[in-house]
C-alpha cells in the first residue's frame, strides 16, 4: 500500500499528519476533519481502517475490488461512493476507481489502478482555506469535479482521430486497418458511455438527495459536476453518431467507386467487341467469302470498325461512363 497522505485539517489549514490508525480528537463542527489517501491498500489496512472510523463492512468489502461501475452507497451517517477514473493508452481507455467514504469528519479514498487526475488536487485545496474549510463534503465535489474533468481530454484526443479518418474517407478507400480502429473506437466510446451514465446517476443522487454528511451549502456545488458529465456525454453520443456515419459513407463511396470503375470497364469491353467481333467473322477459314476478293475490302472493314468504336465511345462519354 502507498499512503499518499493523511492530514488532520482544521478551518481549512493542515494542522498536522496522521497515523491511518489513529483517533484524532477532532474540533466541533464541519471545520475540523481527517483527510487519507491511499493506493490500492491490503485487506488489513482496511479493516484497520473500519475499526477506526466505524466504517461500513459491505463498503469496505467493496473497496478491496480494483473496479466496479460508479455507485453511490448511503450507510447511516456515512455516504460510499464509487468513482471512475479514465485515462486514454493509445486507442483503448484505462479505468481506475476511486472508492470515497465521507463521515462528518473524515473522508477517506481509495485508488485502484489509474489516479493521474488527482494529481495535485490536494495541494489545490490547501492554497484556498475558505473553501477547504467548507468540509469533507466540499473535498468530495472536488474529487468527483477533478475526476470528471479529466474526461474531455479522452473525448478531444478521440474526436481528433475520428476526424481525421473522416477526412481520409473522402479522398481513399479506408482500409481494413482502420476500419478496424473505428469498431474498437466505438467500442471503447460505448464502454465510456455507460461509465458516464453511472457517474450522472450518481451526481444526481448527491444533487437531489439529503444526506446527513452533505450540508445544504455545499449542495449546488455537485449541479456543477452535473453539468460537467451532461456535456460530456453530449459529445460521447455525438462522436459516435461521427463514427457511424463515417463507416457508412466509406461503404457507400466505396461502393460508388466500384460501380464507376465496373461501367468504365463495361465500356471499354463493349466498345472492344465490335472490332473483336467483325475480326472473329473475318478469321473464320471459310473458301466461299466473297469479301475475300474486294480489292478494298480491308481497307473497308479497318474503317467500319474505327467508325463503329468511335461512336460507341462518343455514346458512353455522353451517358459519363468514361
Amino acid at each position: 500500500m502507498t499512503v499518499i497522505a493523511a492530514n488532520y485539517y482544521s478551518e481549512g489549514k493542515l494542522v498536522r499528519k496522521i497515523a491511518i490508525d489513529e483517533h484524532v480528537e477532532l474540533d466541533m463542527g464541519r471545520s475540523g476533519f481527517c483527510w487519507i489517501a491511499l493506493l490500492e491498500p491490503t485487506a488489513d489496512e482496511l479493516r484497520a481502517l473500519q475499526t477506526t472510523y466505524n466504517l461500513h463492512p459491505l463498503a469496505v468489502d467493496n473497496a478491496m475490488h480494483p473496479l466496479c461501475p460508479p455507485k453511490l452507497e448511503a450507510y447511516n451517517d456515512e455516504l460510499y461512493v464509487v468513482a471512475q477514473t479514465a485515462a486514454l493508452d493509445g486507442d483503448r481507455i484505462r479505468y481506475g476507481k476511486t472508492a470515497i467514504f465521507t463521515g462528518h469528519n473524515h473522508l477517506i479514498s481509495v485508488r485502484h489502478g489509474d489516479g493521474g487526475a488527482l494529481g495535485n488536487l490536494r495541494e489545490q485545496l490547501e492554497a484556498s482555506p475558505t473553501l477547504f474549510g467548507k468540509g469533507v463534503d466540499y473535498v468530495l465535489h472536488a474529487i468527483l469535479h477533478r475526476i470528471v474533468d479529466q474526461y474531455l481530454p479522452i473525448f478531444e484526443m478521440i474526436e481528433d482521430d475520428v476526424l481525421e479518418m473522416q477526412k481520409r474517407s473522402l479522398d481513399d478507400f479506408l482500409g481494413r486497418e482502420e476500419i478496424d480502429r473505428i469498431f474498437a473506437l466505438s467500442g471503447e466510446l460505448t464502454r465510456f458511455q455507460r461509465t458516464l451514465g453511472a457517474m450522472a446517476e450518481l451526481v444526481r443522487k448527491l444533487v437531489r438527495g439529503h444526506f446527513p454528511c452533505i450540508s445544504a451549502e455545499v449542495r449546488p456545488y455537485f449541479s456543477d459536476v452535473a453539468d460537467h458529465v451532461a456535456r460530456v456525454q453530449t459529445m460521447v453520443d455525438g462522436l459516435l453518431r461521427v463514427l457511424s456515419t463515417v463507416f457508412e459513407f466509406s461503404s457507400l463511396l466505396e461502393a460508388q467507386r466500384t460501380g464507376v470503375t465496373t461501367r468504365q470497364l463495361a465500356a471499354w469491353a463493349a466498345i472492344l467487341a465490335v472490332p473483336t467481333a467483325i475480326a472473329g467473322i473475318y478469321g473464320m477459314n471459310f473458301k466461299n467469302m466473297p469479301e475475300l476478293d474486294t480489292v478494298y475490302g480491308y481497307f473497308v472493314v479497318l474503317g467500319l470498325m474505327t467508325m463503329l468504336s468511335l461512336l460507341l465511345f462518343v455514346r458512353f462519354k455522353k451517358a459519363k461512363w468514361l
